[in-house]
């Protein structure tokens, strides 16, 4: 099974999209800025352009962050390019950025149907398995990616998984369901994150990641609770409080 994207000391600190907090989501200046913060793990999105090719990019359409409009499916890689993320940043390539930082694990969210294909091909040539945890909202789109892929690779819930959780089935009793989709995490909304469903995640052999924390009051009390990680866009406030608590992973390499 595959367990060496999880491998991290945890708590796991994720920056979501990068930590819109600080520069625009999705940028090469937010991942930049997560990676010199000491960061291990960072969330993005996953769209494909007509032409196949993946950006690093949240929504369907240009429209609410960049300064071009329309379906990111129905513009060319070489269209997507011209756009700029609040006017000012270019939308990162995927493969660009796993390659960026060889030593980074990436959380990929698998946003729609057009970048199921292209994914399985880019881990094909970069080789990044172990490095990424593909999640979606879709169990179809989760499914279609497993069948594609040549070797497992580590897998978040999808949301019927989140709902087995949540019926209150004991842990054990769903191992085998998760192992046999390659699912090791569970990432929940906040509203989810109960001490009952954490404790059953465990049993089930789930990792438990929240998303999307920005106040440090509730990063305290989900830490409290035992989660695995928290991803956030306040990407300098969740390293303060890791940090005030002991429980600051960088990767290796950089100053604790």
């Amino acid at each position: 099974m595959p367990t060496e994207f999880l491998d991290h000391p945890t708590p796991v600190a994720f920056a979501h999209r990068g930590g819109p907090a600080h520069f625009p989501e999705n940028s090469w200046r937010a991942f930049e800025h997560a990676v010199k913060l000491g960061y291990a793990y960072l969330e993005t999105d996953a769209q494909a352009t007509c032409d196949g090719v993946l950006v690093a990019f949240h929504d369907k359409t240009l429209d609410r962050v960049t300064d071009r409009t329309g379906a990111v499916a129905s513009r060319s890689a070489k269209e997507v390019a011209a756009a700029k993320i609040a006017g000012t940043d270019p939308v990162p390539l995927l493969e660009e950025l796993v390659g960026a930082w060889p030593d980074m694990r990436f959380n990929i969210d698998v946003k729609d149907w057009p970048a199921v294909r292209p994914l399985a091909e880019l881990l094909r040539r970069t080789g990044a398995w172990d490095r990424v945890n593909i999640t979606s909202f879709s169990a179809a789109r989760l499914r279609a990616t497993r069948k594609l892929l040549d070797r497992p690779v580590c897998m978040a819930t999808s949301p019927a998984g989140a709902a087995a959780l949540r019926s209150g089935i004991p842990g054990p009793m769903l191992a085998a369901r998760f192992a046999s989709r390659w699912v090791r995490c569970a990432q929940i909304p906040v509203s989810l994150a109960t001490a009952p469903l954490i404790g059953r995640a465990h049993d089930a052999g789930l990792a438990v990641h929240v998303w999307t924390i920005n106040d440090a009051k509730v990063m305290n009390s989900l830490l409290d609770l035992g989660v695995d990680g928290i991803m956030t866009d306040q990407t300098e406030l969740l390293r303060e409080v890791l940090l005030a608590r002991g429980q600051w992973h960088p990767r290796a390499g950089e100053p604790a």
